[in-house]
């Protein structure tokens, strides 16, 4: 019988093969549907023409890249292991996929626009673009899920954090000053009090405490497992992306010159899957790479097009970028740098 790693790695892999393929076959069939469209014969060589070529193209593009790097990857630990701050399953799948899926979903607006299709004003559909996020969700996902076991129990970062830095476990001033003194014998343990505690440690008591539930129904619920965090965090991470691309579905936007930007723009805050999840320079390539721009998209599409995109998205983006920049450089400079505590 198969051990359970084998079974993990046989689902995963055959989870990312297919959310590495079937975008790319789904959009094709779409182009193809709209370009059949634009004929007026019943003739349907031109769709399974180009069906077939999205499926030579996904077995190409799989043998010749997918399958060696996977092997690779898989055999040589030590070269994996030399790969760091970047992930290259992410990369050929938002190179190899999402870029060709994104090309052709503005080739079939194109395609309508210039044949005799009808490119009405009702929105375009939303299940191929939502196919692709899709996928390169769950494989983000997917690499991130497999250093952690599926079965038994697993605390989340969060917790262990917590323990360590627990108000318990903190010096008194007594005991420091007793320790520098030399003086071996053992202080009294003192309850933790504002005055014995570091300067940075003071801002972070004046709020509000965070309750404890040690049994019953609420510990129950106030657990917290990294592993399904994982998945809400995944899908949060991108909200800004996909609510950027719905826009692209609008009739005002599809039929005009702003689809190429909005796409463009959308493609380009993607490459920050390329990163790994910890990577100290992930913030700021979200701000450089996503609200940044979106920024400026966001409040021209608002100006010339109306609120066809939320305001809300654009408080988003200006006030993200506003406070990693005053939080990570502004205060750093002398008029800014005094540090203070609310007393509230």
């Amino acid at each position: 019988m198969a051990s359970g790693k084998i079974i993990k790695l046989v689902f995963f892999e055959l989870l990312e093969f297919a959310a590495f393929s079937i975008p790319t076959l789904v959009i094709m069939e779409q182009f193809a549907t709209s370009y059949q469209s634009t004929k007026s014969s019943s003739d349907r060589t031109h769709y399974w023409l180009i069906v077939s070529c999205s499926i030579a193209y996904v077995a190409v593009v799989s043998l010749l890249i997918w399958v060696p790097i996977k092997v690779v990857l898989y055999k040589k630990r030590h070269l994996y292991k030399k790969i760091i701050g970047w992930r290259p399953v992410l990369l050929m799948c938002v190179a190899l996929t999402t870029l060709p899926s994104f090309s052709f979903s503005i080739a079939v607006t194109e395609v309508l626009k210039n044949g005799n299709g009808t490119l009405t004003d009702e929105f375009l559909p939303d299940l191929p673009v939502s196919v692709v996020l899709l996928s390169l969700i769950v494989v983000d996902i997917i690499e991130k899920l497999r250093i952690y076991p599926l079965r038994g129990s697993q605390k989340s970062y969060e917790d262990n954090d917590i323990n360590i830095t627990s108000l318990q476990q903190i010096k008194t001033v007594t005991e420091q000053v007793v320790h520098r003194n030399g003086n071996p014998a053992p202080a009294q343990a003192a309850k933790p009090t504002m005055m014995s505690q570091p300067h940075h440690h003071m801002a972070a008591l004046v709020g509000p405490q965070e309750p404890s539930f040690q049994s019953g129904i609420l510990r129950t619920m106030s657990h917290r497992d990294v592993r399904a965090d994982l998945f809400l965090r995944s899908f949060l991470t991108w909200a800004d992306t996909v609510e950027m691309l719905r826009v692209a579905g609008h009739p005002s936007v599809y039929k005009s010159g702003w689809l190429y930007p909005v796409y463009i723009f959308s493609f380009i805050s993607l490459l920050r899957m390329i990163s790994t999840p910890k990577n100290p320079l992930l913030n700021s390539m979200g701000v450089l790479l996503q609200d940044l721009p979106f920024i400026f998209l966001r409040l021209s599409l608002i100006i010339v097009l109306g609120t066809i995109t939320p305001v809300l998205g654009l408080c988003k983006n200006v006030l993200v970028t506003v406070s990693y920049i005053y939080f990570n450089y502004v205060t750093k400079l002398r008029p800014f740098s005094a540090f203070e505590t609310s007393p509230f």
